[in-house]
């Protein structure tokens, strides 16, 4: 499948790249400087005399004032004269956004990846206090062969780390490191998130280590597709946020009020050419969902491996009617056995609409293998309702 242009995983690679150029300041046109006008040399004058007399009206009262002072026997740099500091100590609720931060920085890493391809940075979390740390597949997947894996803790200290397991079909990976004893963040539940809820995004945007932004939950049940076009394709079920999330954020925590983490932030939304080029965060920002996350951060620690669900069936990605055409079936696959048949166009699953092809994949993935699902499909004009019982996918 290709590439939408305007998603872009939210990692910072630099491969070789040119310095960056210096921005450019410029006043708008509303704001430029007015041309003097042209007036007559008896208006300059009058504007230059003026200008003369309140200058030397203002000296006249600073000489007079050192003067008075004098005279009464004050020093000019009188020691009695005390300037005035608070002492209050500002008191911060424990849900404020400053608290939360204070509480999930200590568990936030920086990562950065060196390999034959170039230098890559992204962030990453603690999820085991002995050293197992949850980051995005594409923030490690340059060093899965060859190169080094640095991370830079809160508090200054760079380690090196391996990898312990990678799902690129979730954009998922766990690695080790030696040091222990750092606190792991607390998982939430991703299925509880509500649209408006207040969320913090935690990483390390162009390499600014400890970067806090805070929004809402914009919306749930994105369709995401990410991916370079050079290995597999990622299809995320995500979590939509207005925080401010830029490259370098890759894998790093989105947490709600109670610093407990519900998505792992993951892509942004860019704009294309016709927008002039522009990049960065411009409010459109996705992260796995931490139910996911955690069910393959769990199978990467215990296996090395980690699968996800298939349904047996292969989509016409062209189809735009409505749905997901089915143009082939696995033999003996779950579709199969449900009485599935080519050509079928695929409008619900497991009680979620589907309007394309990717929010079929997506909303697959979303379950576990095993899981016993409901599919709606039409044929020659038709509805109908079967069960399938998902599988894992051969790895």
């Amino acid at each position: 499948m290709s590439q939408p242009e305007w998603w872009s995983p939210a990692a910072n690679y630099s491969h070789n790249q040119p310095p960056a150029r210096q921005a450019n300041f410029y006043l708008p046109p509303s704001a430029q400087p007015f041309p003097e006008r042209q007036g007559s040399a008896r208006t300059r004058g009058a504007r230059v005399s003026v200008g003369l007399a309140v200058g030397m009206a203002l000296i006249a009262g600073a000489i007079g004032g050192v003067a008075g002072n004098l005279a009464n026997g004050s020093s000019l740099l009188d020691s009695s004269v005390k300037l005035v500091a608070t002492s209050d100590v500002v008191e911060r609720a424990p849900e404020s956004i400053a608290a939360i931060a204070s509480r999930v920085l200590p568990s936030v890493v920086s990562i950065s990846t060196r390999s034959r391809s170039g230098g890559g940075t992204g962030t990453g979390f603690v999820i085991r206090s002995d050293g197992y740390i949850l980051t995005n597949n594409h923030v490690v997947e340059s060093v899965l062969r060859s190169g080094t894996l640095n991370v830079s803790f809160n508090d200054g200290k760079i380690v090196r780390g391996k990898i312990v397991g990678v799902n690129p079909a979730y954009d998922l990976a766990v690695i080790k490191v030696s040091r222990t004893g750092v606190p792991a963040l607390q998982f939430g539940d991703s299925e509880k998130v509500q649209v408006g809820d207040t969320v913090i995004a935690i990483g390390s945007p162009l390499g600014l280590s400890g970067t806090v932004t805070s929004g809402i939950i914009s919306a749930k049940n994105r369709a995401v597709t990410a991916g370079d076009g050079q290995g597999e394709g990622s299809f995320i079920n995500a979590l939509q946020t207005d925080a401010a999330i830029n490259p370098g954020n890759s894998g790093g925590p989105l947490v709600d009020r109670s610093g407990a983490v519900v998505g792992v932030n993951s892509a942004i939304a860019t704009l294309d050419s016709s927008f002039g080029s522009q990049s960065g965060s411009i409010g459109l920002g996705f992260a796995i969902p931490i139910n996911q996350a955690r069910r393959t951060a769990e199978e990467l620690i215990k296996t090395g491996k980690s699968s996800y669900p298939i349904l047996g069936v292969s989509v016409d990605t062209t189809y735009s009617d409505g749905g997901a055409l089915v143009k082939a079936l696995t033999s003996g696959g779950p579709a199969e056995s449900a009485g599935i048949q080519v050509g079928d166009v695929i409008t619900d699953f497991a009680g979620r609409a589907i309007t394309n092809s990717d929010e079929l994949i997506v909303a697959i993935r979303d379950k576990a293998p095993g899981d016993k699902v409901s599919i709606t499909v039409k044929r020659d004009g038709v509805t109908k309702v079967v069960k399938a019982t998902l599988v894992a996918a051969e790895q």
